[in-house]
């Protein structure tokens, strides 16, 4: 699961005790020219940004590809968002492709929020290091609009928003505290990055709420008699039969 001084110039008042000189014409040079200071931009949330409209949460086109999620619970299949979130979703297919996933766990529930999974530290009973591995790569942030509401597959990361690997969570409950913060000019707010959406549930949410209600540990891991199973994650066309 971050003075400023001003130097007041001193103005000298010289008063002479003889008659008053005549005036003169002293050139007098044009004042500098001050930039204008740069204008504070808003933060604003994701539903304030204008001219952009949130992904919405419906199914698949026929023959888009979508992830089969196959665990011990059951199965959930998610869409994916590579408009805007290309190179997330690259990973994950590539990764998905590759078996990578197969045997891992999901490793970190918390009731009311997530669940956590795509670590291949936890495919063996030593659940200490679980949440700490990756495939030995990053992958820079795309923050982008998509809220997180219930059902939303989004990209686990540390304190720095491009270390995203191969870890990712489903939110089973709307987390909005998770969406980036953006400027009125559509930029990301530095610190504000929030975390990478880049794709859904779009069948077997049940099962995510299964998973989330599994007895656990302080650590927030599901007990070793009670495994969040990812049996296997394959590629699959829009409808899934």
């Amino acid at each position: 699961m971050r003075v400023a001084l001003f130097l007041l110039p001193l103005l000298l008042l010289l008063v002479g005790c003889e008659e008053p000189a005549k005036p003169r014409e002293t050139a007098t040079k044009p004042a500098a020219n001050t930039p204008d200071p740069a204008p504070v931009l808003k933060e604003m949330d994701i539903d304030q940004v204008p001219d952009e409209a949130h992904k919405p949460l419906t199914n698949p086109k026929d023959g888009e590809e979508v992830a089969v999620i196959e665990t011990n619970l059951g199965k959930i299949v998610v869409r994916f968002f590579p408009d805007v979130a290309p190179k997330h979703v690259e990973n994950f297919l590539k990764l998905a492709k590759e078996g990578y996933y197969d045997g891992t766990k999901f490793h970190r529930v918390i009731p009311g929020f997530m669940i956590q999974g795509g670590d291949p530290n936890s495919k063996d009973d030593d659940r200490m290091n679980d949440g700490a591995g990756g495939p030995g790569y990053t992958v820079k942030g795309e923050f982008n609009r998509v809220p997180h509401v219930r059902g939303i597959l989004s990209t686990a990361r540390t304190m720095d928003p491009d270390s995203a690997g191969s870890q990712f969570f489903v939110v089973v409950a709307d987390s909005h505290f998770l969406n980036p913060k953006f400027y009125e000019d559509g930029k990301v707010v530095p610190g504000k990055e929030g975390y990478t959406v880049f794709g859904a549930v779009v069948s077997g949410i049940e099962v995510a709420d299964k998973i989330v209600n599994l007895p656990r540990d302080a650590n927030d891991n599901p007990l070793p008699d009670n495994p969040a199973v990812l049996k296997k994650v394959k590629i699959a066309k829009w409808p899934v039969k």
